[in-house]
């Protein structure tokens, strides 16, 4: 590659860097905790959990619904990086208002949390199909492996700064810790628009040859969208692919969202769950590295099985948790698979994908990933509220990586058709 093509891609994974100081700090660290203590204080811990899982719920539902009418309006305008832009935007702004919730308040932190989610969710739709403009298909999975690496370490390094924050208010001017949780939350807006800035100046998204925009009948944006729903229906490879994920992504999305909630309800310390948490970001660093290399070697297919592997192993161990000592050993293992599985996952779509037409397929995949959230928050968070037990409800995930892989086995890696 050229050092103009490094560049590009470099500056494309590094939005993974910033947005991913939400994913971490915000989605899988502080939030459930300070939701569950500050905003929620008051609830029974089933409540508390049910509320968590549904204001989750919510926001994947909605952006279930619409990625894919924004990928075909997208791929139909070709202002993929428009509406990346409008997203972040969003999910910044919105991400910045929890600072401003008071304590008790846990509808505004609810509605705040599923605005900003949006924001994230949204945006990955757009970031995701610009794999295929800033990369050769050759280097799909190191490339897409490179941008969750970075994102383990944005996320990590920033996830760090706001842990020592809320460990040692005093050391930042800050009265308690309570307050230094609620600016950690200002931190991640800021970092998340800075390090977003790269992307929007220096990528070039691909353009087709065809219409001017003020030609395009809005229409047409209905028109493509069902024909790309009829593309993707007589591609075999393509919805066996897609049902797997489905499936599989739903568990690995349960486990990000739900991990220290669930580590609470066993009546762990947060200190406990909040520093296991970091150590799963810099283990994940090195390991979706490796698994870029197993993908480019061996397939990514056989690279997603084996993380699918790992996951399953994780569900089961965690049945066993009684120590912090315990949650730690997890996260060390989640941070050695969660990488490789959505990196890989990601790769391995890009190839099936046909040109002119990423977003919209983008857009139905992470609307199959949303979906999936849609069940499994709610299914962890339903059945600890129903039986009182909070093991009872990790329990099910491991039923949707068993069915994720079998769906997996059926897909041509290197062909597009079957």
């Amino acid at each position: 590659m050229t050092h103009a093509d490094r560049h590009k891609i470099f500056s494309w994974a590094l939005y993974d860097w910033a947005n991913s100081a939400y994913a971490t700090a915000v989605m899988a660290g502080f939030f459930p905790v300070f939701f569950r203590q500050y905003w929620s204080n008051a609830a029974d811990v089933t409540v508390a959990t049910f509320r968590l899982g549904l204001a989750n719920t919510v926001a994947s539902l909605l952006i279930a619904v619409s990625a894919p009418l924004l990928g075909a309006l997208s791929d139909l305008y070709q202002r993929k990086k428009g509406f990346l832009m409008m997203f972040a935007l969003v999910g910044v702004v919105m991400t910045g208002g929890l600072f401003f919730v008071p304590k008790g308040h846990y509808t505004g932190a609810m509605i705040l949390y599923i605005m900003a989610t949006l924001g994230f969710m949204g945006g990955n739709i757009f970031y995701d199909s610009l794999l295929m403009d800033v990369a050769p298909e050759g280097a799909f999975d190191r490339v897409s492996a490179l941008g969750y690496a970075l994102g383990y370490v944005g996320g990590g390094l920033l996830f760090a700064l706001c842990v020592w924050m809320v460990l040692a208010p005093a050391a930042f001017g800050l009265p308690t810790r309570a307050a230094a949780t609620r600016f950690s939350f200002l931190v991640v807006a800021v970092w998340w628009l800075i390090f977003s800035i790269p992307l929007f100046v220096f990528v070039r998204e691909s353009r087709s040859a065809g219409p001017t925009e003020v030609e395009k009948p809005l229409g047409e944006w209905g028109r493509r969208l069902l024909e790309t729903v009829r593309f993707m229906v007589r591609e075999r490879n393509v919805w066996t692919f897609l049902l797997g994920y489905w499936l599989y992504i739903d568990g690995v999305g349960t486990v990000i969202r739900m991990a220290v909630d669930y580590g609470m309800a066993m009546g762990l310390h947060s200190r406990d769950l909040i520093l296991a948490l970091l150590v799963t970001q810099f283990v994940g660093f090195p390991a979706t590295l490796a698994f870029g290399k197993i993908g480019s070697r061996w397939g990514a297919k056989t690279g997603i099985i084996i993380g699918l592997a790992g996951y399953l192993a994780i569900v089961v161990g965690s049945l066993f948790i009684t120590r912090g000592r315990d949650f730690m050993i997890l996260a060390v293992a989640v941070g050695l698979v969660q990488g490789g599985v959505q990196s890989l996952s990601r790769s391995l779509f890009a190839r099936l994908v046909p040109r002119g037409r990423e977003t919209a397929y983008f857009g139905v995949y992470n609307m199959l990933g949303r979906f999936a959230a849609v069940l499994g928050p709610f299914l962890m968070g339903s059945v600890a509220f129903l039986t009182k037990q909070p093991r009872m409800g990790i329990l099910s995930v491991g039923v949707l990586f068993v069915g994720g892989t079998c769906f997996l086995l059926f897909v041509r890696e290197n062909g597009k058709k079957n």
